[in-house]
């Protein structure tokens, strides 16, 4: 199994630090596979949170997969928004709009969804979808593949207004048959998980979508601080939110899913006698 410490929405310029510096620590002893950081770097796209953005980054000593998000394109600046909206993400962060991972078990994708366009809204081009089958088709059905955006693919419970990704209902047909397991994303400040079929009738396979909290950030957020630790392989994904509390970050809720002929199911809704036979299959 293989650990993704997934943070998202740090927004330097309204920084923690030390909530920074404990994040930091806890990211050393969890010694992930690699660290997932998925938009809103900065508040502003402001050079001066860019380079605390940069700083804090390489304190992480792990393989990253980074890309932008909406707050990473300047809002005021709009000749800069129109004509380079994410040189200075480029300049300071990295140039790489599609980073990929590949450890041999584990593929994870990066697409920017953040658009210069509209202030908060984000959409996948079909150009995106195209780039999403290459990188995923020539890798083996057995590695576990990740995709990972700044805007969600589902709200969370109850809340159909939020800010989903554009162009979604497209996206899921390449993402199902890309074999893709696990999305992450950002955005919505808030720690939750899924499964896309419950809001793409059109998906004909499951996929499990995983947002996290804002990790360092003060500005507005539902449960404060938070990031994910998650662990996969190919039959098992398991989601744990850590929220930080009275100096510390600790667990606040967890969520198990396990792939059953096909299917991701989550662990509270499986009949006990499947789950135990589908345990020992897996054991054999």
């Amino acid at each position: 199994m293989h650990t993704i410490v997934h943070i998202s929405d740090l927004h330097f310029g309204m920084e923690n630090l030390t909530i920074a510096d404990t994040l930091i620590e806890e990211i050393r002893q969890i010694d992930p596979a690699a660290v997932v950081v998925s938009g809103d770097l900065t508040q502003r796209a402001r050079t001066k949170q860019y380079l605390a953005a940069k700083s804090f980054l390489e304190k992480i000593d792990y393989p990253q997969i980074i890309i932008p998000g909406n707050h990473d394109v300047p809002l005021f600046d709009v000749m800069r928004r129109t004509l380079a909206p994410l040189d200075r993400y480029k300049k300071y962060i990295t140039n790489d709009l599609n980073p990929f991972f590949y450890n041999g078990e584990v593929a994870i994708y990066g697409i920017n969804t953040a658009r210069s366009l509209t202030w908060k809204a984000g959409r996948i081009s079909f150009a995106q979808m195209e780039q999403i089958q290459k990188a995923f088709d020539s890798i083996d059905d057995a590695v576990f593949k990740v995709l990972v955006t700044h805007h969600p693919f589902i709200p969370s419970t109850g809340r159909f207004h939020e800010d989903i990704v554009g162009r979604g209902e497209h996206a899921v047909e390449v993402i199902a048959e890309s074999g893709v397991d696990l999305l992450l994303a950002g955005h919505l400040h808030h720690g939750y998980s899924g499964d896309i079929k419950a809001y793409y009738p059109n998906a004909d396979r499951s996929v499990i979508s995983a947002q996290a909290g804002t990790a360092i950030s003060r500005r507005f957020t539902r449960k404060g601080n938070g990031y994910n630790v998650i662990t996969v392989d190919n039959y098992e994904i398991d989601i744990e939110i850590r929220n930080f509390r009275n100096g510390m970050f600790s667990e606040t809720a967890r969520m198990k899913y396990y792939k059953i002929q096909d299917q991701w199911e989550r662990r509270d809704t499986i009949d006990t006698k499947r789950l135990d036979a589908f345990l020992e299959s897996s054991a054999a």
